[in-house]
């Protein structure tokens, strides 16, 4: 799974995710890409399922991009712990992810082999996405 092998700092702060992405929001790479419509933290197991679920219907000639990287720690106190004693332990990595930002661009396929690898990786996705193609921008 994919988190970031070098920090400064072990641990941050919750944030918000407020406005819309300002970087990443047209397709560069690929011809077709995932668009997420609303805000929210995306974890690195959910960018793992949705690369598979990509890669299981695209097969090889394919190229995949994922756009998004989790490099922001989340952490958690164990189970019935009271509170207090500082901050918890890491416990997953998270990609903060605003609406409009693409998480996967795929080319090298036909259009419906394309949009039916999206369409199962979008269903992995946590919050709502539209594919886009590179026409559209």
């Amino acid at each position: 799974m994919l988190q970031p092998k070098k920090t400064k700092y072990r641990k941050q702060q919750k944030g918000r995710v407020r406005g819309k992405a300002t970087s990443g929001h047209t397709v560069e790479f690929g011809e077709y890409g995932l668009k997420v419509l609303e805000g929210g933290w995306l974890t690195a197991r959910q960018i793992e399922a949705g690369r598979v679920a990509i890669v299981r219907v695209a097969k090889k000639g394919a190229k995949v991009w994922i756009r998004v990287f989790p490099d922001k720690p989340v952490t958690k106190k164990p189970a019935e712990t009271r509170m207090g004693k500082g901050k918890g332990a890491v416990e997953e990595w998270v990609a903060v992810v605003k609406p409009g930002k693409i998480i996967y661009e795929i080319a090298g396929v036909p259009e419906e082999v394309a949009k039916e690898a999206l369409r199962l990786a979008a269903s992995k996705m946590p919050f709502k996405c539209k594919i886009v193609s590179r026409e559209e921008f």
